[in-house]
């Protein structure tokens, strides 16, 4: 079956079910983005995850939803006007990518990078940057095979 990615749309009945699928699967996946340093209960990490979403549905950015056939395997939520907090330059900034745990390792993460990757570029914005929990190594590896490369470190210390 072939792998595709497309933006989702912002209205209509395949907005919702887009939508419905981001949240589903954005919850489900929402403890692999917590460090083995931070005590978090999975509903307050859900919580979080919500609002999250509600975030950057209030500032401009793109879905990207990947599928295989008719099934959704997975979405990245791209911002795309969001400056680096440090030099104020422009990027694309990805606030979240998920995959369906079936679907790991076959080639839909790095097909939602690339794909981020063409949107960026086509919006004229000069770098990529994401955050990724250390101990996720899966999603640190496909970073890695991307070309990304560590820039900043947020060092943690539990009290």
């Amino acid at each position: 079956m072939t792998l595709r990615v497309r933006v989702a749309q912002q209205t209509g009945e395949s907005a919702a079910a887009d939508r419905v699928f981001v949240r589903r699967l954005g919850r489900r996946c929402a403890m692999s983005s917590v460090g083995a340093l931070r005590r978090a209960s999975e509903p307050a990490v859900r919580a979080a995850f919500d609002r999250l979403c509600d975030i950057v549905d209030d500032q401009s950015h793109v879905t990207l939803i990947a599928q295989r056939a008719q099934r959704r395997v997975g979405f990245l939520l791209l911002l795309d006007t969001l400056p680096d907090e440090v030099t104020a330059l422009p990027q694309g900034f990805v606030a979240y990518m998920a995959v369906e745990p079936d679907s790991r390792g076959a080639g839909v993460g790095a097909a939602l990078l690339a794909a981020a990757e063409d949107e960026a570029r086509r919006r004229g914005l000069p770098y990529m940057a994401l955050m990724v929990t250390e101990d996720n190594a899966e999603a640190r590896r496909l970073y890695d095979r991307g070309g990304y490369h560590t820039e900043r470190r947020l060092l943690c210390k539990p009290l």
